[in-house]
């Protein structure tokens, strides 16, 4: 049995065949994974219920094994203000670049080759979706 606080098997397993530059996408309820979602990516639904899990949860799970260089949000219209920008920069500290994006060219990194997960959650807020960089696990082993 794993002891980890992931126990999902396909998400498991795109983490452990993800290496540094990977990206994995953290999607909302919103989210057309299947047809958005890189062909190389394994996609995972978590989205069983509105509202539950978010992004932002899934996210700070994540962080407990991976860790991550710098994350990718998209550009908001004016009116709508993101409801997760400072929830992830709390859970991935500030020392970790952002990048914003024109939703387009948000889509185009989804698309990439280098997605190696999408999550797909019950968030239902708007612009919600977050797409993060697999960084370098520093830890080493002692023989």
């Amino acid at each position: 049995m794993i002891s980890a606080p992931i126990i999902h098997p396909p998400i498991l397993g795109a983490l452990a065949a993800a290496g540094h530059k990977s990206t994995i996408m953290i999607a909302d309820a919103h989210f057309a994974a299947a047809t958005i979602a890189g062909k190389r990516a394994t996609v995972a639904y978590l989205n069983f219920t509105a509202g539950t899990p978010l992004t932002t949860d899934v996210l700070a799970v994540l962080t407990q094994m991976v860790p991550f260089e710098r994350y990718t949000s998209m550009l908001t219209p004016e009116s709508i203000a993101s409801p997760v920008s400072a929830e992830v920069k709390t859970i991935l500290g500030g020392d970790v670049p952002h990048d914003l994006l024109e939703r387009d060219d948000f889509y185009d990194l989804v698309r990439s080759d280098n997605l190696v997960l999408c999550i797909v959650t019950g968030d239902t807020r708007r612009f919600a979706n977050i797409l993060v960089t697999v960084g370098v696990n520093t830890q080493t082993t002692v023989s």
